[in-house]
């Protein structure tokens, strides 16, 4: 499988993730309760859950992960169980790794989600690197002395993974841990130990899969980054994954999966519009710049709801920011995405209009957003300041620009919807660390929603969620576009750039929660100081926060 030249652009999962307007369904939406119980109840009624058709043909797998047709997955439950202080807002303990990247100097507010970390601490990740090295070489090695519990000897190790033949692999496979291996392996790379990284590397190969558990699902990808990094490919991230790009109606078709089992949009969707819906109750005119607007469905829910307002509907002008994936999944440009919000709104009686800025939001300048005089304006942020390269990268430093700028426009309401997780400035294995953690949790929630041999479902995660993934961990500089910061550090930027905070309404939270009882009742969503934390289990997911 070779990967296609002319698509080279990151695929996020939160960016791509939005429900597709479909041609054949023509503004038929998944019934969200977003602004009140039946703010959108004749858009349409689906459920979250979905099911897909058995497929007997072959899987479409990895090339790194071919291994699992002549060696049986590694099923071992301890790969990814590990004990961690419970949540009080969680009644089950969670198998995802619940290291705090909360307690990071960037974070001074922290999540109510946190919990205690295994891999955080030194001494237990010694021990951990301790046992990994007496599975593979036997109680006698002493390649780790007393003083250091990190492998030291990365030659001894190799030459003994060198020595093992086929049978002698394959019956080591069930005695390892692949959490440790995992972390083992992004140790050796950190610490540039090449030839033990190659050792663990084979290791690996022998126990992920794209079929299998969560962990064994990640470590797949992550495979893939570390294969990459080692081999200074990060710019090559696509070919890395040796996976060809899908066409736009398999791309949306893949996005619509994700939109449906996990709530993730949803909760980006529901917050932000009960907040904007709040703020601007009494304007008659609004004007909504979208820094992500991919395929426009929020706006759809958002012109059901105020289509119902006392007195009748407001003038509602939504301004476009597009970005290349949207634009390749929906087969043209923002065009596309203007007539069908103008058309739904036609239905619904809401004057409207849409206005489409042609410019990327790193290059965005005031005289793109076409503002005028007599509008209320609100600014929603989706899961795309991320993205946006800040001081630690240029000396432009796009993040804080783009803040200042909007705040020059005197927004009535910004909203902010970002993953939370600590991976922008954090150094390599750091970062690999919360990436697995974060990662291991997103894996075990689309897990409970969805078949694991299910091939759209592979197909899907190999599309919507692993270029990301390879991306933090082969790619370094410009070239990583994936640099994700906690709440504590977005709030810093916002109140650095003149915002203060606009703190969310009981409303909102009701409307989220509400939201929620579609999916597993392992998600559940925290207000804290003014801002929601949607979590899984005991790891925070993602935050919504509003300012002014």
């Amino acid at each position: 499988m070779q990967t296609s030249q002319k698509h080279q652009t990151r695929v996020n999962i939160h960016r791509l993730c939005r429900q597709p307007v479909k041609d054949d369904d023509q503004f038929c939406l998944p019934h969200i309760q977003i602004l009140e119980n039946n703010a959108c109840s004749d858009i349409g009624s689906q459920g979250p859950s979905v099911s897909y058709q058995a497929y007997n043909d072959q899987i479409f797998t990895l090339e790194s992960s071919t291994a699992a047709a002549s060696f049986v997955a590694y099923d071992s439950p301890s790969a990814i169980s590990v004990s961690s202080s419970r949540s009080p807002f969680s009644p089950q303990g969670s198998q995802s790794w619940m290291s705090d990247p909360h307690h990071s100097p960037d974070n001074t507010h922290g999540s109510p989600f946190s919990g205690s970390s295994v891999v955080d601490d030194s001494n237990g990740l010694k021990h951990k690197l301790r046992e990994l090295e007496v599975s593979l070489l036997g109680p006698e090695s002493d390649i780790i002395d007393s003083c250091n519990c990190c492998f030291t000897s990365g030659a001894h190790q190799a030459a003994s993974m060198a020595g093992l033949n086929h049978e002698q692999l394959v019956d080591m496979i069930p005695r390892l841990d692949l959490k440790e291996v995992l972390i083992a392996c992004g140790k050796a790379l950190y610490d540039n130990d090449k030839s033990r990284v190659a050792g663990l590397m084979h290791v690996l190969e022998k126990m992920v899969s794209v079929s299998g558990e969560p962990l064994q699902r990640l470590g797949a990808y992550v495979l893939e980054g570390l294969r990459a990094r080692l081999e200074s490919s990060g710019s090559n991230i696509y070919k890395a994954l040796k996976c060809q790009e899908p066409t736009s109606s398999e791309l949306m078709s893949y996005m619509h999966i994700l939109f449906r089992i996990c709530p993730y949009w949803k909760f980006a969707y529901t917050s932000a519009n009960a907040v904007i819906k709040e703020v601007m109750e009494y304007e008659q005119r609004i004007h909504i710049i979208d820094f992500q607007i991919a395929q426009g469905t929020q706006w759809m829910y958002l012109i059901a709801a105020l289509s119902k307002r006392p007195g009748g509907p407001p003038f509602i002008r939504v301004t476009g920011i597009d970005d290349s994936q949207s634009n390749h999944a929906r087969g043209g440009g923002l065009s596309i995405v203007g007539q069908k919000l103008s058309e739904f709104a036609k239905s619904y009686n809401v004057p409207f209009e849409f206005h489409d800025t042609s410019v990327s939001t790193s290059e965005i300048q005031v005289q793109n957003l076409n503002i005028r005089p007599g509008e209320a304006l609100a600014v929603n942020f989706p899961y795309v300041l991320h993205h946006m390269p800040d001081e630690s990268v240029t000396i432009s430093n796009h993040r804080d620009r783009l803040l200042r700028l909007v705040k020059s426009l005197s927004p009535k309401v910004v909203t902010l919807v970002e993953q939370e997780s600590n991976t922008n400035t954090s150094p390599f294995f750091s970062r690999y660390i919360e990436t697995l953690e974060y990662y291991t949790a997103m894996f075990e929630s689309i897990d409970v929603a969805c078949p694991r041999d299910d091939k759209q479902r592979i197909s899907a995660e190999q599309h919507c969620v692993a270029r990301d993934i390879v991306n933090m961990i082969a790619c370094e500089g410009q070239e990583r576009v994936e640099r994700h910061e906690l709440l504590g550090k977005w709030r810093l930027r916002f109140m650095m750039a003149g915002f203060s905070p606009y703190p969310l309404s009981s409303l909102v939270t009701s409307a989220v929660r509400d939201m929620l009882k579609e999916y597993n009742n392992n998600y559940r969503v925290v207000e804290r100081e003014g801002s929601l934390y949607l979590g899984w289990i005991n790891r925070a997911m993602a935050t919504s926060s509003a300012w002014r």
